[in-house]
């Protein structure tokens, strides 16, 4: 058998992927989590259309953690007041935008000292869970990333290259909505 040839590449070719390979990556580390925040979220429609009549009407559905694993930390009690107010009963309707219909499975662990819980939340119903729960599936979120082919890039011997990483949008993928059955404040909306 014979071997096979390597191509022969010259040191400036190298360089110069080297170069556009290093102004890539310095444009990624330009995209820190504040600027990703500052991104628009995308408007979707609501999945679930109850009337405050249907959500004052159905069944109440308190959620209760399938699983719980404790922890060895100790509880520090300079927060216990606001861990009062994240474990207060809210009532919510989960949506799963990603996978629509689709329960949501979450783990949450709240404040360090308290155990940690894993929830099966089911979605396009009302709810009543805790706050900080609630909270947790508010905000998950990413981040849609694209090329902006406006910008040049860079440009050598073989051509002019075009695009830099952008953040387009910010999308809810789960989202918890409040309902108006207790007067409370949940993530600064009323209800």
């Amino acid at each position: 058998m014979t071997e096979a040839r390597k191509p022969k590449i010259q040191e400036s070719e190298l360089d110069k992927m080297q170069k556009q390979f290093d102004k890539f990556d310095e444009n990624v580390k330009e995209l820190t989590k504040d600027r990703m925040d500052m991104a628009p979220k995308l408007e979707t429609e609501q999945q679930t259309k109850l009337s405050s009549r249907e959500i004052a009407n159905s069944k109440e559905i308190y959620l209760k953690p399938e699983r719980s694993i404790s922890s060895r930390e100790k509880f520090n009690e300079g927060f216990r007041s606001q861990w009062e107010w994240s474990s207060q009963k809210v009532g919510f309707i989960a949506e799963n935008k990603e996978i629509q219909g689709e329960a949501i499975e979450i783990w949450t662990k709240p404040f360090p000292g308290m155990p940690a819980e894993y929830w099966r939340v089911p979605v396009n119903k009302p709810v009543f869970g805790p706050r900080y729960l609630a909270e947790q599936i508010k905000n998950c979120t990413y981040h849609r990333m694209k090329m902006d082919q406006t910008v040049s890039s860079g440009a050598d011997g073989m051509g002019q290259y075009y695009g830099a990483m952008a953040v387009d949008t910010t999308v809810q993928r789960l989202d918890a909505i409040p309902t108006s059955q207790r007067k409370s404040v949940f993530m600064g909306a009323d209800f």
